[in-house]
């Protein structure tokens, strides 16, 4: 009988994990209990997923705010640093955020609007078309803002980021002057050394400052990419992708991951004669359609995974064929025409029409983002994800 169940996502149990754990035998043990408990075979192609957190929390990568000051200090001796497109977030940046203003003597504080580069609106689209703002060529002061659009709350948090930012740089005795703006340049007005802050659009953000003139240019990704008294670190993202452990500390983004995902699928294959695919995976690539928050707040989807998952889909689209190339074919005539068909399609379907409204994205972030939806983040107590069929196409 042909199997009537395409892609099964399932979020796998595994044990409070703690600096030290043998993080590759852990999700072994795990999956294959769960395989055990839940009376379902590990096959061939099937892909593990373990979020980044449980990895770097297994490796120890932590450093505390004060090796971020010590760290700023070290780049930024002068004290006075613009501080330019931050996201808006209590877990993600602000820990971050206090480190930097414990190291420097005073920050301007330089906010995309109406919001962050990850959604997080600060207004709203109408309220500046109200008040006659144009975001492109306007630059706000902390007082025209409150004059324009007083004291907003985050639709989701209820947090004013605006005062939250602000209270925050100025515990740590630390000057603050907070302007708004969104082209990145403007903050050369205020002082030439700069640390950029932005995610996905950093590499740009440093380009244009180095050229407009800027004396010191860093990104988040500078910051805490060797080990500070004896700190973790993240020599390739620094503070990208952290996460608030404590108030006084931060989880990094995990590091020499790729030997991890190759033993764990090494580690499965003794044990079941089945060659999985395994990534370490952190925030999916998807869009909320009431906050407008763009959830890819970690430099990237997938930091480490083994070599099958390189690559995007090639898959054709099974409307396009009924419609067109076997529209006059049903039944078990257009079942076998259109088997035939993903049997014998080109490896690369490329530019080809009968691949239009398949999903142009990479493996890694594709799924990836099912293994961000399937664990979720609060406390569902799976930080491991084994997704079965997800290779599987109409013929199998």
């Amino acid at each position: 009988m042909e199997r009537l169940i395409g892609t099964v996502s399932r979020g796998v149990r595994a044990p409070i994990i703690r600096e030290g754990d043998d993080i590759c035998q852990i999700v072994v043990d795990s999956v294959l209990n769960a395989a055990k408990s839940e009376n379902f075979e590990i096959r061939t192609k099937d892909v593990i997923g373990i979020t980044e957190a449980v990895v770097a929390r297994a490796q120890g990568n932590y450093c505390t705010i004060d090796d971020i000051a010590k760290d700023i200090k070290n780049k930024f001796p002068e004290g006075t640093i613009g501080v330019v497109f931050p996201i808006l977030s209590r877990n993600r940046f602000s820990i971050c955020l206090k480190g930097i203003a414990r190291g420097a003597k005073k920050i301007v504080l330089m906010l995309s609007y109406p919001s962050d580069e990850v959604g997080n609106h600060l207004i709203s689209l109408d309220q500046l078309d109200e008040k006659k703002v144009n975001p492109w060529s306007d630059v706000l002061t902390e007082a025209k803002y409150r004059e324009l659009f007083g004291y907003q709350k985050h639709h989701f948090t209820g947090v004013d980021y605006v005062e939250y930012y602000h209270n925050l740089i100025t515990s740590e005795n630390c000057e603050v002057e907070i302007i708004f703006a969104n082209d990145v340049r403007t903050i050369l007005n205020y002082t030439d050394s700069v640390l950029c802050c932005d995610i996905h659009s950093r590499i740009r953000s440093k380009r244009l400052l180095k050229e407009a003139g800027a004396k010191l240019v860093y990104g988040l990704d500078d910051i805490m990419t060797s080990s500070i008294n004896n700190s973790g670190y993240n020599e390739q993202y620094g503070l990208l992708g952290s996460n608030k452990a404590t108030e006084e500390k931060i989880k990094l983004f995990p590091r020499d991951g790729q030997s991890i995902v190759e033993e764990i699928q090494a580690k499965i294959y003794q044990q079941t004669n089945k060659l999985v695919e395994v990534m370490v995976y952190g925030d999916g690539a998807f869009k909320d359609p009431v906050g407008k928050i763009w959830e890819l707040a970690d430099p990237v989807v997938a930091p480490f995974f083994t070599s099958g998952l390189i690559g995007q889909p090639n898959e054709v689209k099974l409307k396009y064929l009924a419609d067109n190339d076997f529209k006059d074919l049903s039944g078990e005539a257009l079942k076998s025409a259109i088997k035939e068909y993903i049997k014998t399609k080109d490896d690369n379907l490329y530019g080809q029409m009968v691949s239009q409204g398949t999903t142009p994205r990479q493996l890694t972030d594709l799924i990836g983002s099912l293994c961000d939806l399937t664990s979720g983040s609060g406390d569902k107590g799976t930080p491991i994800i084994l997704i079965q069929g997800y290779f599987d196409n109409y013929t199998n």
